[in-house]
């Protein structure tokens, strides 16, 4: 097995909010967002995109990696959708099980599949939304998953404008968040003015998870919104609560 393959297997990241990434399953992934990053890496470099499980690659790389990581499993590939056969995910489970040392982290568009799984303890299971319409259904499917940690990616968030979605069952945006442990907020990659979020939407995310006691993890990917460069701007980013005590991003997790 060559070297460019094996980092292509496990291979450290540049999300912060995970050590590594690991792609059991490959190809292209269906689900084809506009921003997927997964799809233009597989479109640059002539990538197979035939959809295919690789099940040795777990057995060398994770059993053998003994230092506790964070690990996000299909950071290219959905792995709750139709095109996933049922005996690939219950081997992806297996070794999860196998791998106590590590947490492992997945994260689905297609939440209204995930209770179909049950996760081991070492699990954190998120759903991902791009707005608040779309938080809203999300959550309504993750409360029913039986999971250590489940949380909310707001990344990218590209509206949050509709704040009566929050009002049809006299849930607010707090309640709504309750049952969560974690949310992460970021923008589009590349970043560009077309998508970049409003400061006041990042803020009332907070504020509602705050007060819901919910764990807050902000990319850094925000600071050009944050513009903390900017005395007032700062000034702003601290007073709304999304800086912590040493004046950085708040970037936390779970216990």
């Amino acid at each position: 097995m060559n070297c460019q393959v094996r980092r292509r297997i496990m291979a450290k990241t540049k999300i912060e909010w995970c050590d590594h990434t690991v792609n059991p399953v490959k190809g292209l992934c269906p689900v084809a967002c506009s921003y997927c990053y997964g799809r233009r890496l597989y479109k640059r470099f002539g990538w197979d995109p035939t959809i295919r499980y690789e099940d040795p690659f777990w057995q060398v790389h994770l059993m053998k990696y003994k230092k506790p990581s964070r690990v996000f499993v299909g950071s290219t590939m959905e792995l709750f959708g139709p095109w996933i056969r049922p005996s690939w995910m219950h081997s992806i489970m297996n070794y999860c099980r196998v791998c106590p040392q590590h947490t492992f982290i997945f994260l689905t568009k297609k939440p209204e599949n995930l209770a179909k799984w049950k996760f081991p303890e070492n699990c954190w299971v998120g759903t991902t939304a791009t707005n608040n319409a779309e938080l809203r259904v999300g959550l309504q499917f993750l409360n029913a998953v039986d999971a250590k940690v489940r949380f909310a990616s707001l990344e990218p968030l590209l509206s949050w404008n509709d704040r009566a979605v929050w009002d049809t069952e006299n849930r607010s945006l707090t309640r709504c968040l309750s049952d969560l442990d974690l949310i992460i907020i970021g923008q589009q990659t590349p970043v560009s003015k077309a998508t970049t979020p409003k400061l006041e939407w990042i803020a009332e995310i907070v504020e509602a998870a705050d007060k819901a006691g919910v764990k807050i993890f902000l990319k850094d990917n925000l600071r050009p919104v944050l513009k903390l460069e900017d005395p007032l701007m700062g000034q702003a980013a601290l007073d709304t609560g999304l800086l912590n005590w040493a004046g950085e991003l708040r970037q936390e997790f779970p216990a």
